[in-house]
C-alpha cells in the first residue's frame, strides 16, 4: 500500500521546490514577496487544518477572489489535501456568480474583502441549495479560523486523477460547463510546456490574467513554481504600470490575451518603455493581428502564437516567435505530448497532410469531464478525441491556422462569450419576442457582441440594454443593438448566423463612419 501522494500530485512540485531552494522568491504581490519556505509552509498548515476540520479529497473549495499570494495558497493547499479548487469570476453579476456557486456545490467558499459583497449578494440567489460554509480571504490571510465541514470525508493520499483545478467556461451552449483538470491533467500540460517554452529558476513571470482563467495557472504561473522562478502577480490589468513592472521587476516572460499586447501598444509609456529584459511574452485566447505582431517585434519582443482551450488543459498549438514572419496569422504546431487531427465535418473522416476541418486533441492533458454532467463530457468527445469546434487549416508544413469556429461562441477580451447566454438574457424582456447575438471583430477587444432584436412594441437599445447589464458582466453585453422585422433563417429552425454576421459587420462600419463624419 502506498504512503506517499500519487507521482504527477501538484502538491508534490512546492514541496522540492522549497527544500531545494527556500529562500528564492516564489511570489511578488504588489511589492510584498513570499518565499518558497513560506509559501510552502503556509500551503501545508492551511492543508493540515482544512484537513482537521473535515475538509478533503472528494470535496470543492470555490474562491470569489483577486490574484494575490492568499489565493495561491489556497490553491496549493488543496493540491496537497485532494480538494478541488473552483475559482470563480468576481466580474459576474450576483444572479451569474450564485448560479455558478450553485453548480460547484462546493463545501467552502473563501471570499477576499474587495468582493465579500459580491459574493454575499451571489449566495443569497441559491435556489434551494444547501449554502456553503464561508470563510474570508484577506488581511487576515487565508489561514484565519474557518468552518468546520458539514459533511466531513475521511483524510487519504492524494491521488493523481483526483480533481485538482475546475474552471467554468463558456462553450457553445447557454450555461456555462465546469471544467474539471486532474492533477494529472496539469502535470502534463505543465511539463509539455515547459519541454517547448523551457523556464529557469532565474525567471520572472509576469502574471496579468485573472485567476479564474485556466491560463493564469497552466500557462507560466505553475511551471514557475515547479521550477523556482518568481511570478509577479497583479489584481488588475492597468497598461502604464505593466511596461512599468517589466522594467522595474526585469521580467523575462509573460502571457497575456491580443487585447492587452494592444492596450500596452497604444500606451502613452510604450514608446519609452524597457522591455530589454523581456524574452518571451505569449499570446493566446485568440489570434493575434498581424499589425500588433509587427508592432512587438519592431521593439525587439517578439510574440509567440498560442492556441488552447480550458478543455485542453489548455495548452495544444504553439508558434514561435521565430517563425511568426513566415506564418503570419498561424495557430502554429502542437506541444510535446499533445496530438491533434484534422476531421471533415461532413464526413467525420479524418484528413491526412493539408487540408482543413475540425480540430480534435488528444493526450494527458485532456480533461477529465465537466462538473457533474456527464452527457456533456460525451458530446465533447469523438472516439476519445476532443472536438475543439474550432474549423482550421493544416499546411504543408504542418503548421495550423484557425479558419473559423464551428461553435458560435466568441472572444471579448480574453473572454469567451455565448451567444446564447446572453440571448437567453434578452429574451427576459417582456418586449423582445426574439433575438440573435454575433461576434464581429473588433480592434481592441478582438471581438464584440452584436444583437438583432424581434420586439413585440417599441423598445430601445438603452432600454434593453439597461435591462441585460442586471443579468449579464459587461464583457457579455452587446456593443450594438439592432431591431429587426425577423431573423434570418437558413431553415426553419436554425438561424443563419453568417448572414447576420455579414451585416453586424456592416452595422459596425457604418457606426465608425458616422463617427468621423
Amino acid at each position: 500500500m502506498s504512503t506517499a501522494d500519487g507521482v504527477h500530485t501538484v502538491g508534490r512540485w512546492l514541496r522540492d521546490r522549497a527544500a531545494a531552494m527556500p529562500e528564492r522568491i516564489a511570489i511578488d504581490d504588489r511589492g510584498v514577496t513570499t518565499t518558497y519556505r513560506e509559501l510552502a509552509a503556509r500551503s501545508a498548515r492551511l492543508a493540515r487544518r482544512w484537513t482537521d476540520a473535515g475538509y478533503g479529497p472528494g470535496l470543492r473549495i470555490a474562491t470569489v477572489s483577486g490574484n494575490s499570494a492568499d489565493h495561491v495558497v489556497a490553491f496549493f493547499a488543496c493540491a496537497m489535501s485532494g480538494l478541488a479548487f473552483v475559482p470563480l469570476s468576481w466580474r459576474l453579476t450576483p444572479v451569474e456568480l450564485g448560479a455558478l456557486v450553485q453548480r460547484a456545490e462546493p463545501a467552502l467558499l473563501l471570499v477576499d474583502d474587495e468582493h465579500a459583497a459580491l459574493a454575499a449578494a451571489a449566495v443569497r440567489h441559491l435556489d434551494g441549495a444547501e449554502r456553503p460554509q464561508v470563510s474570508g480571504l484577506g488581511v487576515t490571510g487565508v489561514e484565519s479560523d474557518g468552518p468546520a465541514a458539514r459533511h466531513p470525508v475521511v483524510p487519504r493520499l492524494v491521488r493523481d486523477g483526483d480533481p485538482l483545478l475546475v474552471i467554468f467556461t463558456s462553450g457553445s451552449e447557454a450555461a456555462p460547463k465546469g471544467v474539471v483538470l486532474s492533477h494529472e491533467n496539469c502535470f502534463w500540460n505543465n511539463l509539455a510546456l515547459g519541454q517547448a517554452m523551457p523556464m529557469t529558476a532565474d525567471d520572472v513571470v509576469l502574471s496579468i490574467l485573472p485567476q479564474y482563467h485556466v491560463a493564469a495557472w497552466n500557462v507560466q504561473p505553475l511551471l514557475a513554481w515547479w521550477t523556482g522562478a518568481t511570478v509577479v502577480l497583479e489584481r488588475s490589468f492597468d497598461p502604464g504600470r505593466v511596461l512599468q513592472l517589466i522594467a522595474e521587476r526585469g521580467v523575462t516572460t509573460m502571457m497575456g490575451v491580443p487585447t492587452q499586447y494592444r492596450m500596452l501598444c497604444d500606451s502613452p509609456r510604450w514608446a519609452d518603455a524597457d522591455l530589454s529584459s523581456l524574452r518571451r511574452a505569449v499570446v493566446g485566447g485568440a489570434t493575434m493581428p498581424a499589425d500588433l505582431a509587427d508592432d512587438w517585434a519592431a521593439r525587439g519582443a517578439p510574440l509567440t502564437q498560442g492556441y488552447g482551450l480550458t478543455e485542453a488543459g489548455p495548452n495544444v498549438l504553439l508558434l514561435d516567435a521565430a517563425e511568426t514572419g513566415r506564418h503570419r496569422g498561424a495557430a502554429g504546431r502542437p506541444y510535446p505530448s499533445v496530438e491533434v487531427r484534422i476531421v471533415d465535418p461532413m464526413s467525420g473522416l479524418e484528413l491526412e497532410g493539408a487540408g482543413s476541418g475540425e480540430l480534435q486533441v488528444h493526450g494527458p492533458s485532456v480533461f477529465s469531464g465537466y462538473l457533474d454532467d456527464p452527457d456533456a463530457t460525451t458530446r465533447a468527445f469523438a472516439d476519445g478525441w476532443l472536438r475543439t469546434g474550432d474549423l482550421v487549416h493544416r499546411d504543408e508544413h504542418g503548421v495550423h491556422s484557425v479558419v473559423d469556429r464551428l461553435k458560435d461562441i466568441y472572444v471579448s477580451g480574453g473572454e469567451n462569450v455565448a451567444p446564447a447566454e446572453v440571448e437567453r438574457a434578452l429574451r427576459g424582456h417582456p418586449l423582445v419576442q426574439d433575438c440573435a447575438v454575433v461576434g464581429v471583430p473588433d480592434p481592441v477587444w478582438g471581438e464584440r457582441g452584436v444583437a438583432f432584436v424581434v420586439a413585440r412594441a417599441p423598445l430601445s437599445s438603452d432600454e434593453l440594454l439597461s435591462f441585460a447589464r442586471e443579468r449579464l458582466a459587461a464583457f457579455k453585453l452587446p456593443v450594438r443593438v439592432a431591431f429587426v422585422d425577423d431573423l434570418p433563417r437558413s431553415t426553419i429552425e436554425k438561424i443563419a448566423r453568417p448572414r447576420l454576421r455579414a451585416m453586424a459587420q456592416q452595422l459596425r462600419e457604418d457606426d465608425a463612419h458616422e463617427r468621423i463624419r
